[in-house]
């Protein structure tokens, strides 16, 4: 916490859910924040419900990206923090079988938001912390999906593996001159993706978790410098299962799959 106190932060997709709360948790450390979405009415309400700045944007365009950390290096001096949190699912449409189905425009939708909004935004601000030597913490909100899988939903989980894998890269490339990373992997959380799932769906397993819950997680694994960030404690357990004998773990998720809706049917 002493560590956020006057720390210049940005968190994208701060309108709404995990980041609301995140940036919420970010101004009570001391923090001095600037908060992004797409929806420029929720953002520029959560802005002033918080005393943090606003920047309504696309944060998962190049341009969009520029112009975030531009505007927030001219309101904070420096970006100590970024919080990369945007993140989208799609639905399956209607008759569709299952999301293999899914366009080559909501895969394209998919991939710009949950893995290259991180990737561009990474280029612009790494090289600033490694030309200044301060160093920076770029924290990436993936899912537990990145690390497992999620049932019935494969640009969801292609693309949150992506996350975490571009996270865990900058991690090993960039640990030693000062970049301090971590990823965000929860289940289920109560926001609007999982707005009208039955009990959080097949992520609602081992029980879903407030925002303001995940937010605090989140900030004692900044105070931690963990890389990997688990509000749900039990994902740990099946990643290492998962390592451990890969075979057995498919076998499982088939029997997890089945009990959610059957084969090739999404949740």
């Amino acid at each position: 916490m002493q560590q956020l106190q006057d720390a210049g932060a940005v968190v994208t997709g701060a309108g709404h859910g995990i980041g609301k709360a995140l940036a919420a948790r970010l101004v009570a450390a001391g923090a001095r924040v600037v908060v992004n979405d797409l929806d420029e009415d929720a953002c520029r309400a959560v802005a002033e419900e918080l005393g943090a700045t606003a920047a309504p944007g696309d944060c998962s365009s190049d341009e969009g990206v520029r112009r975030l950390v531009g505007t927030a290096s001219d309101v904070l001096g420096r970006v100590d923090v970024f919080m990369a949190n945007a993140g989208i699912d799609i639905a399956s449409s209607p008759g569709q079988p299952d999301s293999l189905q899914a366009s080559d425009e909501d895969w394209a939708r998919m991939i710009d938001t949950n893995v290259m909004a991180h990737i561009r935004a990474a280029r612009v601000l790494v090289p600033r912390w490694l030309e200044d030597g301060a160093g920076g913490r770029f924290v990436v909100t993936a899912s537990a999906a990145g690390l497992l899988t999620m049932i019935g939903a494969a640009p969801y989980s292609v693309t949150k593996h992506a996350a975490v894998a571009f996270a865990e890269w900058l991690a090993i490339t960039y640990g030693d001159a000062g970049l301090k990373v971590s990823v965000l992997a929860p289940q289920a959380v109560r926001t609007a993706m999982t707005a009208g799932v039955v009990d959080g769906g097949v992520a609602g397993v081992d029980g879903m978790l407030e925002p303001d819950q995940v937010a605090d997680v989140v900030i004692d694994g900044l105070d931690a410098e963990s890389f990997l960030i688990l509000p749900h404690p039990e994902v740990r357990e099946y990643f290492l299962r998962k390592a451990s004998d890969y075979e057995r773990w498919l076998n499982g998720m088939r029997r997890l799959q089945t009990r959610f809706g059957g084969a090739g049917t999404p949740t």
